[in-house]
């Protein structure tokens, strides 16, 4: 893909300013090089580049623009001013915007021939339930059919299979998104479906801006990224631009040369007490689903049927009932969508039985979802789309069971928020019949609050308690894991005795698995699909199912000896 630049720059305002950053040059008296890649990382620049200068948390990206064009970039925007002693070359074109980070979604649009009116986009977004919902998806799309990609956290697929995502980031920059998806339409995609955090729905770094949303799925809503928000209100509102992304476009695509309407609504988990506040933020018809309270957190207390938030009549319902999960499996039986207020049918809804390999009851929100959302999107019977739920795999580190013959159950997963604990334990905790041990950490430089929260809800439901490096960055990582720690002491674990803090990850999952025996169920939580523990100074490989089993098999050395 190439373009001349003042084609890229068409849609936004801009200033061609001289090599000193300040003078302003008049458009049609400037070169305008062709460009062949929009690049944000200096170190990735090639010839013929457009390079953006981003602002930095700890720096601004204008320092690295003479690597930039060291490296053969043909034009540079940026925002602010240069540093005076920067030596920069007269033969680049240099684009002042306001703001550098925002124009990267317009102009990657604009540079990628809006590939997002090619395809019908559904975003997924949740503090917990993404990655797997995304997954689900994109899988039941192509098993009805339907050639489809995604983009998120564990994965992503251009159109072909799934292909390991390197990236620690669930949502990429506005480049890279635009980027694939143009790759998917000239792959011959219909569909694709993009995994959306708080961070890429923030107008402040735009990564989802000039995309044409069809589907909106939201799972749930709980206290996270208040490092990056401030506060839950800002949070949510964030999430909830998914949503209101859905008003953006009249929803007629030109989708595999042919001109098509895509059906536009939102998909809201009814349990979560925020579902109101989605379905309020579109004007788009809106679904929901609930296990009522059946798969989630208040299940696990006992609790009845939770009751629905207050929901418009309209709203059509898919409701769960009867799960049975267990270590390799989950049930359900599920209603076809059905209004249950005053306009509901005179007539029951059908049933339908639903099978999965799939662990864990919460995966019934995720199939619930995906279900929905496919089935409407493709115009597909929804019992035809239940009935394909047992061909999905699951997401790699989400509810991994690892076997390799020993005494105790081995578990893999990605939670690491309080309300992902307060999801996972309870229902695990029911079947083991012996000691539960939770191995996890804490992100640093990332929201404390949830720290002290994590140890609590873990101390109440596992016998033992093993804090370990997630991701410490420039924390100091014994006082990062004593924070947590604090939480587990409140619910009575004592330090040294079932309570450990043991910051070498490999050191410690080998900890858990010398306590484990007969029975019992060992959690490694936090890392999951992740390549790597981010430090201060340095970036450590690492694949935690790898060092499992490498673990497991020195364990079944000693034990042989």
């Amino acid at each position: 893909m190439t373009k001349t630049l003042f084609d890229a720059l068409s849609t936004i305002p801009y200033t061609i300013v001289a090599s000193d950053g300040k003078t302003k040059i008049a458009s049609e008296q400037s070169a305008n090089p062709t460009i062949s890649s929009l690049v944000f990382d200096s170190r990735d620049v090639k010839p013929d580049s457009l390079f953006f200068a981003l602002p930095g948390t700890h720096t601004t990206g204008n320092v690295f623009i003479p690597k930039a064009i060291e490296n053969g970039a043909a034009a540079v925007v940026f925002q602010g001013d240069f540093d005076e002693s920067l030596s920069l070359s007269e033969n680049v074109v240099f684009i002042k915007v306001d703001d550098a980070r925002k124009v990267m979604a317009p102009i990657a649009a604009q540079f990628y021939d809006n590939p997002s009116s090619k395809l019908g986009i559904i975003g997924v977004t949740g503090t917990e339930g993404k990655s797997s919902t995304v997954s689900f998806v994109w899988q039941l799309l192509r098993l009805t059919g339907h050639k489809a990609g995604f983009i998120s956290t564990v994965q992503y697929s251009l159109g072909g299979e799934a292909i390991a995502n390197p990236q620690h980031q669930t949502t990429p920059e506005a480049t890279i998104i635009q980027r694939q998806l143009y790759e998917m339409v000239e792959n011959g995609c219909e569909y694709a479906v993009v995994e959306t955090s708080s961070h890429g729905l923030s107008p402040k770094l735009n990564r989802t801006g000039n995309l044409l949303f069809d589907c909106g799925i939201f799972m749930n809503v709980t206290l996270e990224h208040l490092e990056f928000h401030g506060t839950f209100e800002q949070y949510r509102d964030d999430k909830a631009n998914l949503f209101r992304k859905l008003d953006e476009h009249n929803h007629e695509k030109l989708i595999l040369g042919k001109k098509v309407t895509v059906p536009s609504f939102g998909i809201v988990n009814l349990e979560d007490p925020s579902a109101t506040y989605f379905i309020k933020a579109t004007k788009q018809p809106v679904l929901g689903f609930t296990t009522e309270g059946k798969a989630g957190k208040s299940a696990a207390e006992g609790a009845e049927a939770a009751p629905l938030p207050k929901i418009p009549d309209s709203i059509p319902v898919l409701l769960g009932r009867n799960i049975a999960s267990a270590r390799f499996g989950l049930t359900f039986d599920m209603t076809e969508p059905h209004v249950i207020g005053k306009d509901a049918k005179p007539l029951p809804p059908k049933v339908f039985h639903v099978k999965s390999s799939l662990p864990g009851a919460f995966n019934t929100y995720n199939l619930m979802a995906a279900i929905e959302a496919v089935s409407r999107l493709t115009d597909t019977p929804i019992e035809k789309v239940a009935a394909l739920v047992e061909q999905l795999v699951p997401v790699k580190g989400r509810m991994t069971v690892i076997d390799k013959g020993q005494p105790f159950e081995l578990i893999v997963d990605y939670a690491h928020t309080p309300s992902s604990f307060e999801t996972i334990f309870p229902p695990l905790r029911r079947r083991c019949s012996g000691k539960m041990i939770a191995l996890f950490g804490s992100g640093g430089e990332r929201d404390t609050k949830k720290r002290p929260l994590q140890g609590e809800i873990a101390a109440r439901f596992c016998d033992i308690v093993i804090l370990t490096d997630e991701d410490p960055r420039g924390e100091d990582s014994v006082a990062l894991l004593k924070d947590i720690a604090v939480g587990a002491e409140k619910e009575g674990k004592v330090l040294d005795k079932d309570l450990f803090i043991t910051p070498d990850r490999p050191q410690a999952i080998r900890q858990a698995f010398g306590m484990a025996g007969k029975d019992d169920i060992v959690l490694l939580l936090g890392k999951a699909h992740e390549n790597s523990i981010i430090y201060k100074d340095r970036t450590m490989p690492y694949d935690e199912i790898a060092e499992a089993e490498k673990a497991l098999r020195e364990l079944e050395v000693r034990s042989e000896k």
